[in-house]
């Protein structure tokens, strides 16, 4: 969507946002367009066209929506403001001026302000610089605001700032009050501009046959331009003079064309149609109105219930625009006659295309013609190449140089020697929880996909999502910076609360924010709980919705209410409405009511529920009265005499707030999901889903494919973006962290269930245990068994796993209920090994009580190297990683299993294994490296141990694995014989 918008006043009842004077009709106006607080989308803000200018910076008639629709004179005086006809400017005296009318310096008046780069306190009569906000949601809202900063933060961030070399500090606002030592410092560091330079945007004079030529060519297109919107523009004021708008939409329908809403776009479209022709529907989709766009005609219609048609064209198919002779009476339908034309559109236009979906793959700075890390910051630290050849790299491909990590670095360039010394830039890069990577990072982004790769490449433990640290660097075109961006998101939803209690009476929760959570409970009539959470998902508009609706009634009696409230998901926009109703009927039906209009289902039929275009989905969450009785697992006063290891790993296995994070980290909703409330069957569509995705990958699905897949995924599983657009599900990447998104909520699922209930009068720890339905044994430290299991955990620490050392704080004897008896056959079969299996924390209580599982049906084969299987390494921190531990959270769970091989189908690469060959009991991915196969300790039941170090595989020395990994396909065929208790020691 365009940051401004453009049009002529449809009535005289608006109001000017800056002198609060009405707009009077059919002037010209202009909008900012900000984020409304009370819904999912843009409002505009409008202004006089003088007001606007006071109040908004506009760079280019690009950015303003509806521009070209505007009257040829208007464009002209538009483009003046700005900065002259064909966007030249004025002169360089007169730009220069207007440039630094943003930046004023000063003395801070008190010690309250704060540093826009560095965010610390600016001390009270220090020197500050300020540059005028324009972007920020409070700016558009109430006008430019002053960003302060230090000056030496100023200085080091000139360039994102656009205070360029060529500019002269002594231009600033307020330099005359300056005392006279900071005047001479403020020129030392930021310099009285570079002679003959031109501010950034104004090229240098090229040769004049060159600009001539330019100049030719741009004066070519803006004659057609001109007569084109003098052409149509005769048209619309005829039609508006002489022309009915019931005749108009009579005329539309009679030319097979659908009706837009309001006046203005019905003279519109009208006048389209009779300057180039009616338009044809849309080949793509068959059945969709094109309609008029600044960048083309695009489809309204769309390809499935879910997703909007995304064909556009500049050429669109059209036949004759027909007036039957009884319109005649008027005579510009009179005069009518259709000449076959197309319609031209300028070469340049942005701004009003910018509402596509954003690739999973691709952070925003990799669509169009941006280069792969413009806009993104670097530290470069050792490297094999000189800084100078790192720094050219950089720059070529669009990024920026700088000195110091901070929270909207990109990622430190660096090599492993460094990583493992901890050079100052690598421990500023662990606090700002940045990434590191080896230089060959900028070869493999040379095509883009910058946040991918810099995931790919990370060398370190840590490292937050880059994508939202990256964001195109602030331009004169409109783009925002980093802080921008951060500080607009946190604009809606600094007052988040993460989950929301929810008060359950009956079978159902009221809502807290209705303020009758303690008088009044969900209506429920024969069998019906009149409660409903809507979705609604679109992944090219970025909108990320909710609607909530539910009847309620008093506890005493006597009084209805019909509740509903709206919005954002993960955001303080949206709002809500309480409204009393006479009767029980009465709230029933206008539930039904809100239901039908917002779904486009009757209630009635809601089992049969059919997924209406732009209409809300409902999710299946059950809130069950639940929450008190998980409440009941307080182990503070437990008087259990299970040993006290065993106790402490119950705790472990059910801990709550460790089930929220683990949601949290994949951005699920807990206020509209909380834990163990989305029903199996939506888990299960869900993973239909992401199969579906995995074989549009395969086959290379159109974008519309994806996004309908996408949209439907967000829907049945809810998102928490924040203010960002839901990124599309479109690389195997992200499709394998969905699936195991999904897996961990089966596993959270079977946890939850089992914090509920429970015997009465039991103690909290011993009830959980039997639950568990698995023997726990903790394993005497100075016995040999112990002493050899530690050894297995020292010896097979790979290498390349360095970023942390195992600590074995217990080891406990397990042994499930039934396994032994399901084990027994395979107790037979040749070539058994004890191996390992790591896990989170959270999906112990699963793992324990249900044993370990093959994926189900539903789920992708995306992420299984060798199909969908039990995976098992004899490399211990190969599966320590799947523990998703981290320097904050360093207690992990781990399993030993027998594992029952025998024959074992031997792969140097990925292959996906439905159906062993015959004879083969098990698959091996044969890593390059493995444990010492002389150090095997052979146990007295014929199983074997591989505990000997790490050494170089002859056999894997072709392999794409760096380690071995056992695949088995029947759970019967491994045995859980150990658990232990690590402590991840992360070194950085």
């Amino acid at each position: 969507m365009s940051d401004f918008k453009a049009e002529y006043a449809k009535s005289g009842r608006a109001a000017c946002k800056g002198c609060k004077a009405t707009i009077s009709q059919e002037s010209l106006r202009l909008a900012v367009m900000v984020q409304s607080p009370v819904f999912d989308g843009k409002i505009p803000n409008w202004f006089h066209y003088a007001c606007f200018w006071k109040r908004a910076k506009c760079s280019s008639h690009t950015q303003i929506g509806g521009f070209d629709a505007l009257r040829w004179e208007d464009q002209q005086k538009i483009k003046e403001k700005i900065g002259g006809t064909g966007g030249g400017g004025g002169g360089e005296g007169e730009e220069m001026t207007s440039d630094y009318k943003d930046y004023t310096v000063g003395y801070a008046k008190s010690n309250q302000s704060k540093c826009r780069t560095c965010e610390e306190k600016i001390g009270k009569d220090e020197l500050r610089i300020s540059k005028k906000d324009y972007e920020s949601q409070r700016a558009k809202m109430y006008g430019p605001m002053e960003q302060w900063h230090h000056v030496d933060c100023f200085v080091e961030n000139r360039d994102e700032l656009e205070f360029g070399k060529e500019m002269n500090a002594e231009k600033m606002v307020g330099w005359v009050n300056v005392r006279k030592e900071d005047k001479e410092e403020l020129i030392k560091k930021l310099g009285k501009g570079e002679k003959g330079k031109k501010r950034k945007g104004g090229d240098a004079a090229g040769p004049s046959q060159k600009k001539s030529k330019k100049t030719k060519e741009e004066s070519e297109e803006e004659k057609q331009l001109k007569e084109q919107s003098q052409f149509i523009w005769k048209f619309r004021d005829d039609l508006q003079k002489h022309v009915s708008n019931n005749a108009m939409k009579i005329l539309l329908e009679l030319n097979g064309q659908e009706i837009p809403s309001g006046e203005s776009k019905l003279l519109d479209t009208v006048a389209d149609c009779m300057a180039f022709g009616s338009l044809n529907k849309c080949p793509e989709c068959k059945k969709g109105q094109l309609v008029y766009s600044s960048v083309g005609y695009k489809c309204t219609g769309s390809v499935t219930e879910w997703t909007k048609c995304q064909y556009k064209t500049q050429h669109p198919s059209r036949k004759a625009f027909k007036i039957p002779k009884e319109y005649h009476d008027v005579e510009v339908l009179k005069k009518y006659k259709y000449a076959k034309r197309d319609r031209v559109f300028p070469k340049q236009v942005a701004g009003d295309d910018d509402d596509g979906p954003v690739s999973s793959s691709l952070d925003s700075t990799d669509s169009g013609k941006t280069k792969p890390l413009e806009g993104m910051k670097f530290v470069i630290g050792k490297t094999e190449k000189s800084k100078g050849e790192i720094t050219k790299e950089i720059q070529k491909l669009g990024g920026h140089i700088v000195t110091k990590v901070t929270s909207d670095t990109a990622a430190v360039i660096s090599c492993k020697a460094e990583v493992t010394k901890k050079s100052t830039n690598i421990k500023d890069a662990e606090k700002a929880n940045i990434h590191v990577v080896e230089e060959d990072f900028l070869d493999s982004v040379q095509k883009g996909g910058a946040c991918l790769m810099i995931q790919k490449h990370n060398m370190v433990s840590w490292g937050a999502d880059p994508s939202a640290r990256i964001v195109p660097a602030s331009s004169k075109s409109g783009g925002k910076s980093a802080y921008r961006q951060k500080q607009d998101e946190k604009h809606f939803t600094k007052n988040m609360q993460t989950t929301m209690k929810m008060k359950v009476k009956g079978g159902a929760a009221v809502d807290p924010d209705s303020g009758l959570e303690d008088s009044a409970h969900i209506v429920e009539n024969k069998g019906d709980i009149f409660n409903s959470v809507l979705g609604l998902v679109d992944v090219v508009k970025g909108t990320n919705s909710y609607y909530k609706i539910q009847a309620l009634e008093s506890d005493k009696g006597g009084a209805w209410w019909l509740f509903r409230a709206w919005g954002r998901v993960g955001t303080t926009i949206g709002g809500n409405k309480l409204e009393r109703c006479g009767s029980q009927n009465s709230v029933i039906s206008q539930f039904k009511a809100l239901f039908g209009e917002k779904t486009g289902n009757d209630w009635e039929e809601r089992k049969d529920f059919k997924k209406i275009q732009n209409k809300f989905y409902p999710l299946e969450i059950d809130y069950g009265d639940d929450e008190d009785e998980v409440k009941k697992f307080d182990t503070s006063s437990s008087t259990s005499k299970l040993a006290k290891p065993v106790q402490d790993l119950v705790r472990i296995i059910f801990d709550v707030e460790s089930m929220k994070k683990a949601m949290l980290e994949f951005e699920i909703d807990l206020k509209k999901m909380p834990l163990g409330k989305l029903s199996k069957r939506q888990i299960e569509s869900a993973y239909k889903i992401l199969t579906e995705l995995t074989k549009l990958l395969e086959k290379g699905g159109t974008q519309t494919q994806f996004l309908d897949a996408t949209n439907r995924f967000y829907t049945l599983v809810p998102h928490d973006f924040g203010m960002k657009k839901p990124p599309l599900l479109d690389t195997d990447q992200v499709i394998k962290s969905k699936t195991e998104m999904l897996d961990n909520l089966l596993e959270i699922e079977i946890a939850y269930s089992m914090l509920k209930g429970g015997t009465e009068g039991e103690d909290p720890i011993d009830n959980h245990y039997k639950k568990l339905k698995t023997e726990i044994v903790p394993m005497e430290k100075t016995s040999e068994e112990f002493k050899r299991l530690v050894d297995y955990v020292k010896n097979t620490h790979a290498a390349t796993h360095n970023q942390y050392d195992l600590v074995v704080e217990e080891v406990f004897k397990i042994e499930r209920q039934g396994e032994a008896v399901t084990y027994g056959p395979f107790k037979e079969l040749h070539n058994r090994k004890l191996l390992w299996h790591g896990s989170r924390t959270t999906n112990f209580a699963g793992i324990l009580s249900q044993g370990l599982r093959i994926a189900p049906p539903e789920a992708p084969v995306t992420g299984y190297m060798f199909g969908k299987g039990i995976y098992f390494a004899d490399m211990v921190s190969k599966s320590a990683n799947y523990c998703r531990t981290s320097k904050s959270d360093p207690t992990g769970l781990m399993l030993l299993c027998e594992v029952a091989l025998g024959n074992p189908y031997e792969l140097l690469h990925s292959e996906y294994v439905s159906t062993l060959p015959k004879g083969k009991h098990s698959t091996k991915g044969i890593g390059r490296n493995g444990p010492d196969p002389t150090m095997t300790y052979k146990r007295p039941d014929g199983s074997e141990i591989p505990m000997g170090k790490g050494i170089n595989q002859p056999e894997g020395n072709n392999s794409s694995l760096l380690y071995n990994e056992f695949i088995v396909y029947d759970v019967a065929q491994c045995n859980m014989q150990y658990l232990l208790r690590m402590d991840f020691k992360y070194k950085w």
